[in-house]
Parts: structure tokens; sequence; C-alpha cells
């Protein structure tokens, strides 16, 4: 199997994508040993995020086991994870 998305750590709720991938196409990743797959629902860049499970409104999205961010509305498995449905909190003054 060709890895398709990385996964950092087992805490993250993204993966981010080695190549552009079309909408519906299912893509395979690693979570430790363990080998996943998921089956995109938008077309997604090299090097965008995808969510690997569901991310609800307010709650963290984990990179490196860490927040980058915090989800604006609901985004499924296999949605793209951008500046369209999250929001940075680095670096502001104002939250």
């Amino acid at each position: 199997m060709k890895k398709q998305a990385v996964v950092i750590n087992s805490k993250d709720n993204v993966a981010t994508v080695v190549d552009d991938f079309p909408s519906n196409t299912i893509i395979h990743f690693f979570i430790g040993q363990s080998e996943h797959s998921i089956q995109l629902l938008e077309d997604i860049t090299l090097g965008h995020k995808l969510a690997i499970q569901e991310i609800q409104p307010g709650q963290d999205i984990l990179k490196y086991a860490e927040s980058i961010g915090v989800a604006t509305k609901l985004i499924r498995p296999g949605q793209h994870v951008h500046i369209h449905n999250m929001e940075s909190q680095r670096g502001r003054k104002d939250k």
C-alpha cells in the first residue's frame, strides 16, 4: 500500500495528503502501525489536510498532537480542512 496521507501523531484528527486527490478517491494512511483508508468528500491538493474523524464546531483541529485551530462548523471525515471551516487561535489578541 502506498501512503497517500500522513498522520503525525495518533491523537491527530487530520491527515496531510502527499499528492493532489480528486473527490471520491479512497486514500490510505497509517496511524502508528495500523493502516486506515477514507473516501475523500472533496478535492484536496498536495500538502492540505483532511479530517480523519468527525470534528465538531468549536473542537480543536489536532496536528502533531497540538491544536492548530478550531473548527468553525461540522467537518465530516474525508472533508478538506482549511480556512473555510477552521480558524487559527495562534497569535490572536482578540481571543
